[in-house]
């Protein structure tokens, strides 16, 4: 698409809501983005991403697209394929590594390869993921291409029998070693790791626990030893790097304190973290003197294409 003049503010199209199950995640990291990209100064159009998407785009002509999108279709290659092929500039990260960072297996076989901790897990039919217990409990049972802790279970060792799984879940699903420990994750601007959060619930930190009031406290940055501290960066920059990642992303880890680092595993990558002022990423960031404007205005001044 043409350029606009320099004099004029960037046009900037902040892609929100879609078609995924994180589709009211997705407006909420939206309409943070675009008020905090028009306190930068930025003339910005805010665009619920439907099946016009192209049309839309095609209308408005944006300098760049703002990628605000959570789950399947905006986090998974589908969307950043469509700007490539208009040649819209755009935040995130490219084709191939939101494909590959959505799909937690093929993601977790780059991290083993790299040398990167992950845990045992497997990909199964849902089916006999129900009838049967595919590996020892305890372990976690969740879509191997949806975000936001979107269908994840847990079996103990105490479970009488395997998981009922909701109706909607994917055929295939993976199933993975639990891990018992802290929850924490650190985030990784252009190329470096920010500070790491521990995330602090009652108990799984799943989609409640991120999204309803009260459902966890986060310690930014981490009460952490310093040896765990620069492993969650060493190991989410390396992660990031290895996946091709681009602009933003964040790496979530388990650590069971009573083995020291043996004891941390790398779960998955993120590269569309949530965008809300209070989100992860953005906590981070400000930690490290980085305001939410700021933050959203770098990830513009980023953007590419191809990427």
């Amino acid at each position: 698409m043409a350029g606009r003049s320099s004099r004029q503010a960037p046009k900037v199209a902040v892609l929100m809501g879609g078609l995924s199950a994180e589709r009211e995640v997705s407006l909420s990291s939206g309409r943070g983005c675009a008020r905090a990209l028009r306190e930068a100064g930025y003339e910005v159009v805010e665009v619920d991403a439907g099946r016009d998407l192209a049309a839309r785009l095609a209308e408005i002509r944006p300098d760049v697209c703002f990628n605000a999108l959570h789950g399947r279709w905006g986090e998974d290659g589908a969307v950043q394929g469509l700007l490539e092929w208009m040649g819209v500039r755009y935040t995130h990260s490219g084709v191939l590594a939101s494909a590959l960072a959505m799909d937690k297996a093929r993601s977790k076989e780059i991290f083993r390869a790299e040398g990167l901790p992950v845990v045992d897990s497997v990909v199964a039919p849902t089916v006999e993921v129900q009838a049967r217990h595919v590996m020892a409990p305890p372990y976690v049972v969740k879509p191997n291409n949806e975000g936001s802790s979107v269908g994840v279970y847990i079996v103990q060792e105490s479970a009488n029998g395997p998981p009922v799984l909701a109706p909607d879940m994917p055929a295939e699903v993976m199933v993975e070693t639990y891990v018992r420990g802290r929850e924490l994750t650190c985030s990784v601007l252009g190329d470096r790791a920010l500070c790491v959060t521990e995330i602090v619930t009652d108990g799984w930190y799943d989609y409640h626990a991120k999204y309803a009031p009260g459902g966890s406290r986060h310690v930014c940055p981490a009460d952490l030893p310093e040896e765990i501290a620069k492993a969650c960066q060493d190991y989410a920059l390396h992660a990031h790097r290895a996946i091709g990642c681009r602009g933003l992303s964040r790496t979530d880890f388990r650590w069971d304190d009573t083995k020291g680092l043996a004891g941390l595993f790398l779960l998955e990558i993120n590269t569309q973290p949530g965008m809300t002022p209070t989100s992860l990423s953005p906590e981070q960031a400000a930690a490290e003197g980085m305001s939410f404007a700021q933050l959203c205005a770098w990830l513009v001044e980023d953007a590419s294409c191809p990427r």
